[in-house]
């Protein structure tokens, strides 16, 4: 009787991983931050060769190496100072408007629905890095749904980071390698994905933030949005991110 050979099986990639390490990436490089560099660094040498995991080595590597001061000033000038980049999803979707108020509302609604109660860490709830955040602990398949809804306001923040050249952008490479199908080529493929232009309007959204003076590239003064969310729940966390 011929024997026949046993083949393992492929290794199954954990979007999960991929979901909390770009979170904590995409917060603002404190200390918490370069204090999760190993641990980050374990969690995806875990898991199998992907574009995700080797665009997320890639950006640690540039944090591990990195100037403190000079990490800090360049999440400021990339992530606050253009709305082209802006990590806010409610904006894509509804701009500032009074409907944006309405697509916050669903986020928030969302953390509810799923039994998690999730720590927002002073962001409004449709902040980038806290969805991926609850897409890796709390609820994957609802969490992916969201961002893959999102996925055309992703992929124009991923294009404004490599007009940048920022290393930010092997980050939001990695999210985008989670969601079905392939990122689109250029940036008038990412526009055809949304049939939505977010639109401006300074009426009505004082409940959601407050204008404060930012500094445009030729130095003059210019606002921004900053967030007003104060709300301090708790969000669990597996035993492999504690």
């Amino acid at each position: 009787m011929k024997l026949l050979s046993r083949r393992r099986s492929p290794a199954r990639v954990d979007w999960r991983v991929v979901h909390q390490v770009s979170a904590w990436c995409l917060g603002y490089p404190d200390d918490n931050l370069f204090g999760r560099l190993d641990l980050m660094r374990a969690a995806l040498d875990e898991q199998p060769g992907t574009e995700a995991a080797t665009a997320l080595r890639r950006f640690l590597d540039h944090v591990a190496g990195g100037d403190r001061a000079e990490l800090a000033q360049h999440y400021t000038d990339v992530f606050d100072m253009s709305r082209k980049r802006t990590l806010y999803l409610s904006y894509w979707a509804a701009g500032d408007t009074r409907q944006r108020g309405a697509v916050l509302a669903e986020f928030k609604q969302l953390y509810r629905d799923s039994g998690f109660l999730v720590n927002l860490q002073g962001e409004l709830p449709d902040h980038l890095p806290i969805v991926l955040e609850f897409t890796a602990l709390a609820d994957p398949e609802r969490g992916i749904k969201v961002l893959t809804d999102n996925r055309a306001a992703i992929e124009l923040v991923r294009f404004g980071l490599i007009d940048m050249d920022s290393p930010y952008a092997d980050v939001l490479a990695a999210v985008c390698a989670t969601l079905p199908g392939q990122s689109p080529p250029d940036r008038a493929s990412a526009m055809a994905m949304s049939s939505v232009t977010p639109a401006v309007e300074a009426v009505g959204l004082e409940p959601y933030g407050t204008w404060a003076p930012g500094t445009r590239d030729d130095g003059s003064q210019a606002p921004r949005l900053l967030p007003l969310f104060t709300e301090t729940e708790l969000t669990d966390t597996p035993e492999a991110f504690r």
